[in-house]
């Protein structure tokens, strides 16, 4: 499907006997269509470096693929449907006319209650974090155990991509945070080097998990009993993780927020359901890892910023940017650099 096709099916398309009048959410690699009662993901046909959504049979299997990864923990995934379209009639489910995509169908929550919101108003209490620590151990305990091999030379190279923003950061923020991201690169470098054995063990240990791989206050709703959604299913290697990995996304992304309370009372909460650190150099990899998450949300701000025409928004993902470009100098510090 095109752009202003999703737009017709948002408009006049029809499920469950009924025009789905809805509105669209866009991000980089989906559509979702948001009605009063349902939300209606439509994945783009797309061929990245990192997923293949370019056939309809590639998307179908992703959309399937989707809802049984998010099945694991999360209530609001309903079904897998076909779109259909037939002459100018747009229909998803049964019906007349040739499949021309599948949605992935979802119960709508209330935006109001989404994490990151709650967050920007100061709303997040340490009830919400206490039952968040709880939700997430009991899924890394009962996830699959997988099997991973580390090469020191990818590993370095997922981590240095942040160099490719680096022309972005000086034309933003000036030089100094161009010289943040040169600094973190030496020194992740250093790390790894440094630490691959304990890496290297810990895959050996059954620490790394098939979990969420995306872990932040965006993916999640904060109801009496938290929601997570939004898995990633597009690539198994990035959520075959070091449940580390995972948990230091979800502290990053709370200091991002200024919350350093709240991620202690997290990590807290979790170490008392389940072993992560087994020694003091797991610690270390704990503040690598944030960093490394840091590099990523601040290589997305800055991509975005550069593809932005509201002055608003640009502003935003420029103090966006910021905020992780010091939060990447602060882990370096943790860590020695």
């Amino acid at each position: 499907m095109h752009e202003s096709e999703v737009n017709i099916l948002a408009g006049i398309g029809r499920y469950d006997g009924r025009v789905l009048q809805g509105r669209i959410e866009e991000t980089h690699i989906s559509w979702v269509i948001l009605t009063r009662k349902y939300a209606f993901k439509i994945k783009k046909p797309l061929k990245l470096s990192f997923l293949d959504f370019s056939t309809l049979r590639k998307r179908k299997k992703f959309c399937h693929r989707e809802l049984q990864l998010n099945r694991r923990f999360s209530p609001i995934y309903l079904n897998v449907l076909p779109v259909r379209r037939h002459n100018h009639a747009w229909t998803i489910g049964q019906g007349e006319g040739k499949i021309v995509e599948y949605a992935v169908v979802m119960k709508r929550l209330n935006p109001t209650k989404r994490m990151d919101k709650l967050l920007q108003k100061k709303k997040v209490l340490p009830s919400h974090i206490l039952s968040l620590a709880r939700l997430i151990a009991s899924f890394h305990l009962e996830t699959a155990v997988t099997k991973n091999s580390f090469n020191l030379s990818k590993a370095r190279a997922a981590f240095n991509d942040v160099k490719s923003i680096i022309p972005l950061s000086k034309k933003y923020l000036g030089c100094h945070y161009a010289t943040i991201i040169e600094k973190s690169i030496d020194w992740s470098n250093k790390f790894l080097s440094i630490h691959a054995t304990r890496i290297r063990r810990r895959m050996d240990d059954g620490f790394y998990r098939d979990v969420h791989g995306d872990l932040h206050s965006g993916n999640i709703f904060l109801y009496k009993d938290p929601i997570l959604f939004d898995c990633i299913e597009f690539n198994d290697s990035y959520r075959h993780i070091d449940i580390l990995n995972e948990i230091a996304f979800f502290c990053m992304d709370l200091e991002a927020f200024k919350q350093k309370s709240l991620a202690d009372i997290f990590l807290k909460e979790y170490q008392s359901r389940t072993v992560c650190f087994q020694f003091a150099e797991d610690r270390k990899l704990f503040t690598y890892y944030k960093c490394f998450r840091a590099n990523v949300r601040a290589k997305v701000h800055a991509i975005s910023a550069a593809q932005c025409d509201d002055a608003e928004i640009l502003k935003q993902h420029v103090v966006a940017l910021r905020t992780y470009l010091n939060l990447i100098k602060k882990y370096n510090n943790l860590n020695g650099a």
